[in-house]
């Protein structure tokens, strides 16, 4: 069996709130590592892992990253990009949605709103610019 290091941080999150889409792809996950699981008979190495081997071990990451996500982005015609910047893609999302740093931060993960602020800075500019547009139609300005 497979040994995991401890998490970075003392703190962990008891609750991610995960979107309906999320769900649904771990269902359907779910699913296919069940068919994996009937397939490998014996050979099926039980570790409790929501993403496994054919056999139920644990992915390694250069597999991930080689094998399945950089074909994918291949196939979407997405440029090449790091597994990691799908968090930055998440949070900038996010942020132009108008979701509060707050929310974004405890989402992410970080352990202040300031790293969360300073990591995705890029993005407050835009939002000034449209605040201020906002302001002027409170204000009347449009008038």
């Amino acid at each position: 069996m497979f040994a995991f290091a401890q998490p970075k941080t003392e703190k962990r999150r008891r609750f991610i709130k995960l979107t309906q889409l999320a769900v649904a792809a771990l269902h359907r996950q779910r699913e296919c590592q069940n068919e994996q699981r009937l397939a490998a008979g014996e050979a099926w190495q039980e570790q409790d892992l929501v993403f496994t081997t054919a056999v139920g071990g644990p992915i390694r990451g250069n597999h991930l990253l080689q094998r399945q996500f950089a074909p994918l982005c291949v196939r979407l015609g997405l440029p090449k990009i790091r597994l990691h910047d799908l968090r930055h893609t998440v949070a900038t999302l996010l942020f132009r949605n108008r979701i509060p740093a707050k929310v974004v931060q405890e989402m992410l993960g970080h352990s202040t709103i300031n790293m969360t602020l300073d990591t995705y800075s890029h993005v407050l500019p835009e939002m000034q610019a449209e605040a201020a547009e906002s302001l002027d139609d409170l204000l009347g300005q449009d008038r």
